[in-house]
């Protein structure tokens, strides 16, 4: 082994060039979603980014008396992430609240990018869910490059349904006319090739998995992301429903559709792989995508809320210093 004095050569990497491939990696889902909503995604995403930069750059120089950071392009990103996080017909005043916690709260009341315990934008995101409920469940449904913005039409989400099915109890009394109320539930949810392609009410970002698989690729192919928690978050959701699947098939959809429904591939790519609220090791990262996997199918099926993912990934969030705690790199000594 050489070992020489600095200075040493830079590999090249910066914050700003990885928050720039997330943002680059989720343009397909995004496309697709103006695609799908028209003015309603694109007014949600800009004011969103808009009132994200503008808290940070506020935050950072008046209150916290540092050096604006918004040229690294987080502030950004967070922006966007947190209205693929929201319905679309969403009112411009609750972007704006979400946008000043997320900022406000999720990061810079930790003293700003890599200090914070928590994803930013699902902070936002879950306190608006919390705060305003009625708003943050109300899904528009889908039209191609659609004008509307506030009067969209709405609809269940493929997750809604899959919450009603899991809740209707079926014994051997259960009458024809819950049969068939189930029957009906089951023929209303879309099938694989619509989730794939987009055509499912919900946030921007449930929309379109094949989008989002794309950019999913990409980030790997960069390493800007690794498999492990993407492919541990997965895997876990995988066989937990397929176990529920094969015990009951009536209540219980099969595993494909947990995987391509919600934010699950949203949240298991770009989400919970937020260098700063995830763990260091390879193994802390599985022990950590397990955990969000369990979590987000037990309140899937089992809780008051039809997503889990958001809830899931900021519990983890909260276990990730004991999980680097406990799960630590070998030193070099021991290599």
């Amino acid at each position: 082994m050489y070992i020489a004095n600095s200075p040493h050569n830079h590999g090249g990497d910066s914050v700003r060039k990885n928050m720039l491939r997330v943002i680059l990696a989720l343009m397909p889902a995004y496309i697709a979603s103006i695609y799908y909503f028209g003015l309603g995604a694109l007014a949600v995403s800009m004011i969103s980014i808009a009132s994200c930069v503008f808290f940070e750059f506020i935050i950072s120089k008046y209150l916290m008396k540092q050096e604006p950071t918004i040229t690294d392009c987080s502030a950004i990103l967070t922006g966007l992430l947190l209205a693929l996080n929201v319905p679309t017909n969403l009112p411009w005043w609750i972007m704006i609240i979400g946008a000043a916690v997320a900022i406000g709260i999720g990061k810079m009341a930790f003293g700003g990018l890599g200090n914070n315990p928590f994803n930013p934008a699902l902070v936002g995101r879950v306190f608006l869910l919390i705060s305003f409920p009625a708003q943050m469940t109300t899904w528009p449904v889908p039209e191609h490059l659609s004008t509307h913005y506030m009067d969209a039409t709405t609809g269940a989400t493929p997750l809604q349904l899959i919450k009603s099915l899991a809740n209707t109890e079926l014994d051997s009394s259960s009458s024809a006319t819950v049969l068939k109320g189930i029957e009906e539930m089951i023929a209303s949810l879309p099938d694989y090739l619509q989730l794939l392609y987009g055509n499912t009410g919900g946030s921007m970002g449930e929309i379109c998995a094949i989008a989002l698989i794309i950019g999913g690729i990409y980030l790997l192919c960069t390493r800007t992301i690794t498999w492990h928690i993407p492919v541990s978050i997965l895997a876990t959701v995988t066989i937990f429903t397929a176990i529920l699947h094969g015990v009951n098939p009536v209540n219980y959809v099969d595993p494909l559709y947990h995987l391509l429904t919600g934010g699950m591939l949203l949240g298991a790519i770009f989400m919970a792989t937020d260098y700063a609220t995830s763990p260091m090791t390879h193994g802390g990262q599985i022990i950590y995508g397990i955990g969000i996997g369990v979590i987000t199918v037990i309140i899937r099926l089992w809780g008051s809320y039809p997503e889990g993912m958001s809830f899931a990934i900021l519990i983890m969030n909260a276990v990730t210093p004991l999980i680097n705690k406990y799960v630590r790199p070998k030193p070099f000594s021991k290599l």
